[in-house]
């Protein structure tokens, strides 16, 4: 083999170790110098449960799970829960959808006429402002903060949990179909705008069509968390099947806690399932 054979050849093997890897046994080191302080902070420490005193309880506390509980006036009464669950997360979902479409069009700012010049009007970018705060507002409280207010005014129910979903979840909506509408093709609307076409019209016939999948898919994804939150403000008392698992637990009844566990778990494969469904179907 001549010298220059055997240059190629060894510019074609492989290097016998990763190029890279003082860079990341660095960036590796950084980042647990920087997780440092925060474990301690949030005082992380994970080997309490290897304790002798703790591994008894946990056995005591995973043991009452069995048997499970499924007699007929308690299996009816998850039955029932099940789909008030299901019912207040539909339902929160869609009152968040009022409050998230039109906060949605005031806040976007390829469908303002003014801003087509290149600078907005004054009054319309003050609105803007005003509209984008509103979302912040209603997207930094938690829904379980909004159903600790509404169980206070509307009493203990299913109605708390819609609405602290509508709220919390309007916001939410409302900041990311924003973003989606803006990050989109937006040459179709702003033709529509200038050639006189209001912004109802610049919306439905510009940017709905180009961005119908993508706002559908994030939808159907928050509908799926709001099941997961319906259950979480069942604790609070916003009924569900978290308020039933939230009094079989006080009431140290393992039996119901895992037949109830075990349902919520297959609720929320069936609505994972569900919304993988409708994905592809408006894809």
């Amino acid at each position: 083999m001549s010298l220059s054979s055997r240059s190629v050849a060894a510019l074609r093997r492989p290097p016998s170790r990763d190029p890279a890897w003082l860079g990341r046994l660095f960036w590796m080191g950084a980042a647990a110098v920087l997780m440092w302080p925060l474990l301690v902070a949030t005082e992380f420490r994970p080997w309490v449960f290897l304790e002798p005193d703790n591994l008894r309880v946990t056995a005591r506390f995973i043991g009452s799970f069995w048997p499970l509980a499924h007699d007929a006036e308690f299996m009816a009464m998850v039955v029932r829960e099940t789909w008030r669950t299901v019912a207040m997360a539909t339902a929160g979902v869609t009152l968040a959808l009022l409050v998230a479409i039109p906060l949605t069009l005031l806040n976007t700012r390829v469908l303002s006429i003014s801003a087509l010049s290149g600078r907005m009007a004054r009054g319309p970018f003050w609105l803007r402002q005003a509209v984008r705060w509103l979302l912040i507002v209603l997207r930094s409280i938690p829904e379980l903060v909004w159903a600790l207010v509404f169980v206070r005014v509307v009493g203990l129910g299913p109605t708390a949990g819609v609405l602290a979903i509508a709220l919390t979840y309007g916001g939410m909506l409302g900041k990311v179909y924003g973003e989606i509408l803006e990050s989109g093709e937006t040459h179709a609307t702003e033709t529509l705008l200038r050639n006189g076409s209001g912004r109802l019209q610049a919306f439905c016939y510009g940017l709905l069509p180009t961005n119908a999948a993508e706002l559908t898919s994030y939808t159907v994804y928050r509908w799926e968390c709001a099941i997961r939150s319906s259950v979480v403000l069942g604790f609070v008392g916003a009924g569900g099947l978290g308020q039933q698992l939230d009094n079989s637990m006080k009431m140290f009844n393992g039996g119901e806690v895992a037949t109830l566990l075990i349902v919520f778990i297959l609720l929320v494969a069936l609505a994972d399932r569900v919304s993988g469904w409708l994905r592809k179907a408006l894809s």
